[in-house]
């Protein structure tokens, strides 16, 4: 079986590609994450999971590589991590009573043959009507401040939400397991 890897240091992706009990390392893709000018939220996380894969793809030959991107967006705008306790309640305070849409790349790179799969995977999450103090109450527990649209869904985020609409509520949390599994069978590499 090929070595698989995931182009991704985060410990939430890490955690949902355990879930598949497949042997995997992770490396720190070195990608620019940069947004270009007129380019839609679809087209950057598309060209940010095949970029993320092919940075990794020289050091890693005859494997599968993991590319994955993520980015918020309410009313075409895209939200980004806040970074901080002020842009977190901004964009809390904008999402409050809205439906936000998660759009996640998902690249499956090959890098012995240079196949590549690619998909893009929408996951909306509609925001409940937020008060001030739930909002600070919130940002006070759990500081997601390196998350896209300031909330962990896995964790206290969950209580931000009046509903999730998706095909699968990994992509919410960044890789998008249905899709990926299927990509990985396409491969010859079965979970089950």
């Amino acid at each position: 079986m090929k070595k698989i890897v995931l182009a991704s240091t985060s410990p939430f992706r890490k955690a949902i590609l355990d879930k598949l009990g497949l042997a995997f390392v992770t490396c720190s893709p070195a990608v620019d994450e940069s947004h270009l000018e007129n380019e839609s939220p679809e087209q950057l996380v598309e060209r940010l999971s095949i970029l993320k894969a092919q940075a990794v793809a020289d050091n890693h030959p005859d494997s599968l590589i993991i590319g994955s991107d993520q980015v918020a967006v309410i009313e075409n705008e895209i939200l980004g991590k806040p970074g901080d306790h002020e842009n977190a309640v901004k964009q809390l305070k904008n999402a409050s009573g809205k439906r936000v849409t998660f759009l996640t790349g998902l690249c499956l790179l090959n890098s012995a043959t240079g196949a590549c799969q690619v998909e893009v995977v929408p996951f909306h999450v509609v925001f409940r009507n937020l008060s001030d103090s739930q909002i600070e109450n919130y940002l006070r527990k759990e500081q997601p401040y390196n998350c896209a649209g300031s909330f962990k869904s896995e964790a206290l985020g969950i209580c931000l939400f009046e509903k999730l609409e998706g095909d699968d509520p990994n992509t919410l949390i960044g890789l998008p397991l249905i899709r990926l599994t299927r990509m990985l069978e396409k491969e010859g590499v079965h979970a089950i």
